[in-house]
């Protein structure tokens, strides 16, 4: 029985199974049609999808100029720019596409028509995120850093021309005096000879204020801050008050043995300093000549300078020591002896607690910068030559130095850098005197040639711009007496 079953079908089915339950269906030729028909739509019909994919390799890009040519560049334009648009939109790696236009062959090799390079991708920057403070305007280094960041400003421009030059004769020629001061109300004081004159730089009137007579001479003048009052240090040794305003002496104070060459006022007291090596406190509240004595010098004192807080007073001497102290002590706190010359040229920040600067003689020739908290020495600059005056600028971070022997100098220097801003030449002898104006702007130099000039080098506050060059009045020369 089996073998029959075997002959029929020519299978070798299991016992149990029979030929009938194994069945093949079979299809009509109708039915092939009808299959064939989903996968090969008819002429007559077609279909829609409800979006479209297009194929990247082949967007012919080159057509809007990104590839082969730049844009025309509008009048003013930067090419630099398109550049950096086409790095931020299509890679870093843009700009090593080849052109279309370089034939086929090249067109068959470029990045830009393979099917596996999607142009328009999302990029992950790996590099972690981007510093706000990258040099690329784009946030990060996109290659052209050199090519977007901003260019340096440019130096401000300082007029190397005096705008005025006032005749002052009888101007001494001596390192030690201390002759020109310039008030809070624009007035400025000057010491020539036995006289004091007042020039007024608003109008540029002239006053005599004084005249000590034949047995005297006039050897430091200070205004105080107010601009209201005038101490006058003598060759005696007294120290006179005036009112500058009414022209009215105030009252005469002694205490010096000799010549009374530098003076510094502070909100309440006046320091003098002498050639007797003393420094005296004087106080017009109080009837004595002065309140205290400071012993610390050597030699003669010829710099004084107290500090934008009247914490401290610095002092300088022909002994090449500067000393600071404070109103607690009768002792310097300090005693700085790197200088090796005499030292006459002192100046606080006005934009720095406890920095002083100061400036040697003729045999050192140094600014030194120290700070005052722990008497640490920060830096040292040779300038080449004397130096006789220094200030500091109240309205940018930059301090103004005038020279001596050998090149009778002004130079005006950057904190902290002490690059060089401006160097100005005019005087034919040292520049031994220096004073600010009110507003910070100008400065005025005086030298044994008998001449006052007048300088414009800082900026104003609001307008840091360039200072106008006023040079054309250089030519104008005005007596002052």
């Amino acid at each position: 029985m089996e073998s029959t079953l075997t002959r029929k079908t020519g299978l070798n089915l299991p016992a149990g199974m029979s030929e009938t339950s194994l069945r093949l269906e079979t299809f009509n030729s109708a039915s092939l049609r009808g299959i064939s028909s989903l996968s090969s739509p008819s002429s007559k019909s077609s279909t829609c999808s409800d979006r479209f994919i297009p194929c990247r390799s082949s967007s012919r890009l080159h057509t809007f100029g990104l590839i082969d040519k730049a844009s025309p560049a509008k009048e003013g334009g930067n090419e630099a720019y398109s550049r950096i648009l086409k790095s931020e939109l299509f890679g870093a790696d843009f700009g090593c596409f080849s052109s279309p236009a370089g034939g086929a062959g090249n067109q068959a090799a470029s990045p830009m028509s393979s099917p596996s390079k999607n142009m328009l991708r999302f990029k992950t920057d790996h590099s972690g995120p981007s510093s706000p403070y990258s040099q690329s305007i784009l946030g990060h280094d996109s290659g052209f850093s050199n090519e977007c960041s901003t260019p340096p400003k440019p130096p401000r421009k300082v007029p190397k021309t005096p705008h005025k030059v006032l005749d002052a004769p009888s101007l001494q020629d001596d390192f030690y005096l201390n002759l020109v001061d310039w008030s809070s109300q624009n007035i400025l004081a000057v010491g020539l000879g036995t006289c004091v004159y007042l020039w007024s730089a608003t109008n540029s009137k002239v006053t005599k204020l004084c005249d000590l007579g034949p047995n005297d001479g006039i050897c430091s003048v200070q205004w105080t801050r107010e601009g209201s009052y005038i101490a006058i240090g003598t060759n005696l040794g007294q120290v006179q008050v005036w009112d500058g305003t009414q022209c009215k002496k105030v009252r005469t104070m002694g205490g010096h043995q000799t010549r009374t060459g530098v003076l510094a006022w502070n909100s309440r007291t006046l320091a003098s300093g002498s050639r007797d090596r003393n420094i005296l406190q004087h106080d017009l509240r109080v009837s004595n000549d002065f309140i205290s004595k400071l012993l610390g010098h050597k030699s003669e004192v010829c710099g004084l300078k107290w500090s934008p807080d009247d914490r401290e007073l610095a002092s300088g001497g022909n002994d090449n020591q500067l000393l600071v102290w404070n109103q607690h002590s009768q002792q310097p706190v300090l005693k700085l002896t790197e200088h090796t010359a005499a030292v006459k040229a002192i100046t606080w920040s006005p934009h720095q607690s406890s920095l002083l600067a100061s400036g040697g003689g003729t045999a050192d020739r140094c600014i030194r910068f120290w700070n005052t908290t722990n008497g640490h020495q920060l830096n040292c600059v040779d300038t080449g030559s004397q130096v006789c005056n220094l200030a500091w600028s109240k309205n940018v971070n930059e301090l103004v130095s005038t020279h001596g022997y050998s090149q009778n100098q002004i130079m005006v220097w950057k904190y902290p850098s002490m690059a060089k801003v401006a160097t100005l030449t005019g005087h034919n002898m040292r520049v031994l005197y220096l004073a600010t104006s009110p507003d910070g702007q100008t400065i005025v130099t005086g030298a044994g040639d008998e001449t006052l000039r007048f300088w414009n080098v800082f900026p104003s506050v609001k307008t840091p711009a360039p200072v106008k060059d006023v040079g054309l009045w250089s030519l104008g020369r005005t007596q002052i007496r």
